[in-house]
């Protein structure tokens, strides 16, 4: 086969693709890991991981390390072959969902024209691991984390669907692409048409991933680690990874369906084409400050460590901005900047992930149940509901979009605002009766 045919075989791109995402996204979950701990540490006003390699930078790499080598345990009575296949089922999900997501214009294994059901069904396979996970352990403690995570994500679940069908009937397709093509041509991110689906899809996100606030199937003080009790070494990495992995998948549906996939804001605005330098002046401030903060460091080591961050940042603000300054190389923007984008907004939506971990307290069980059926689902309901009102206003009636959209939302919160009231008042009138329970006795 000579060079000609390699480079125009249809899937040599979708392959490199894939290549891709296996490869380097076990990388970034490490290295999210690392974020997260020191966002943790900012937030605890500490310094967090600083010991391997510059500022820490290379723990992710001595903790794979130490899993790889670390003393691989299966219990005695455990089920062998389901307890070795359970992780590989729940990171195989995560990594294959990854295929029909559009990061940009170009970089997307597949464009299926029902990307999104794909999306949505194969990642729902991850539950299979976790369950199957805690039933060949042999141990009650995992069987008890299986059941009660397998419950949480079949609850929260049908709320995300539910959030997800709006924006289905706003785009009109189930294509993935055609989604953000779709914001693109109506000049407007699908959050702001539907901000009530976008919130029940945050919240449903967290739990569906078993992050904190909701992270009771992990709950190492009521459960000695959920479903994951009996497993040591790599396939006890094999979990986080897809843990890591599914929240990249949310956050990369959230980016998707609500804001606007690799779209730069104001896409449709010529007037504020200015922000197609933002991309390069972002990486450009990132090398000025590694540059500024290289001679403070302590070791020389990091200062030359710093020193080639900053002249990677450089690098890459230079690639970034060649399509802006250069007419003859506008061909490679779409790529380039959808990419830069995308990645961007991801990045935005998995901090709030590890923000919202280091704010609340985590939920009680019965709590969590109690939100996700007794709150979210019926908003969920009143959403999609109101959204149908809303396109048939706009329509079919000619309404206004801003009033239409507007009106149906306004509705929906009071919706939301009774059944907090609701609930607020079977609240009292449960300790009521607890405070005249405890009297009596």
């Amino acid at each position: 086969m000579d060079l000609n045919a390699i480079l125009t075989w249809p899937y040599l791109v979708p392959l490199i693709c894939a290549a891709s995402i296996v490869l380097v996204l076990p990388l970034v979950a490490g290295y999210i890991v690392l974020v997260e701990r020191k966002v943790m540490a900012d937030m605890q006003v500490r310094l967090g991981p600083m010991r391997v390699g510059p500022h820490g930078l290379l723990q992710p790499i001595a903790d794979a390390l130490k899993l790889l080598i670390k003393e691989d345990i299966i219990p005695e009575n455990a089920d062998r072959w389901i307890f070795w296949g359970a992780p590989l089922i729940s990171v195989t999900a995560a990594m294959l969902s990854l295929s029909a997501v559009p990061i940009g214009p170009v970089f997307l294994i597949a464009d299926l024209n029902i990307g999104l059901l794909f999306i949505l069904g194969v990642s729902a396979l991850g539950i299979f691991g976790i369950v199957l996970g805690g039933w060949a352990s042999n141990s009650h403690y995992s069987l008890l984390g299986a059941l009660r995570s397998a419950a949480q994500l079949v609850s929260y679940e049908t709320s995300a669907g539910i959030a997800v069908v709006g924006t289905v009937l706003l785009a009109g397709t189930l294509s993935t692409t055609a989604i953000v093509q779709k914001q693109a041509t109506d000049g407007v991110w699908f959050i702001f048409a539907a901000p009530i689906g976008f919130f029940i899809y945050l919240v449903a996100s967290i739990a569906e991933t078993n992050r904190a606030p909701f992270d009771m199937p992990e709950a190492e003080s009521e459960l000695v680690a959920g479903y994951m009790t009996e497993y040591s070494g790599f396939r006890w990495a094999l979990y986080f990874l897809a843990e890591y992995t599914n929240m990249i998948v949310v956050s990369s549906i959230a980016t998707i369906l609500f804001l606007g996939g690799g779209l730069r804001p104001f896409s449709g605005t010529s007037a504020l084409d200015f922000l197609d330098y933002f991309p390069a002046a972002m990486m450009l401030g990132i090398a000025g400050y590694c540059f500024y903060r290289a001679p403070k460091q302590p070791v020389a080591v990091q200062k030359g460590f710093m020193a080639v961050v900053g002249l990677l940042c450089g690098g890459l603000a230079l690639l970034l901005a060649g399509p802006v300054a250069v007419p003859a190389l506008a061909a490679i923007k779409p790529g380039l900047h959808g990419g830069f984008w995308f990645l961007l907004k991801v990045s935005a939506y998995i901090y709030v992930f590890m923000w919202l971990r280091f704010t609340f307290p985590r939920y009680r069980f019965d709590q969590l149940m109690q939100l996700g059926w007794k709150f979210l689902l019926p908003v969920a309901l009143a959403n999609l509901v109101g959204i149908a009102v809303a396109l048939a206003l706009h329509r079919g009636l000619g309404w206004n979009v801003v009033l239409s959209f507007g009106l149906t939302t306004l509705l929906t919160v009071a919706v939301a605002g009774f059944l907090v009231w609701v609930g607020e008042g079977r609240e009292v009138t449960k300790i009521g009766e607890e405070e005249e329970t405890a009297a009596n006795a």
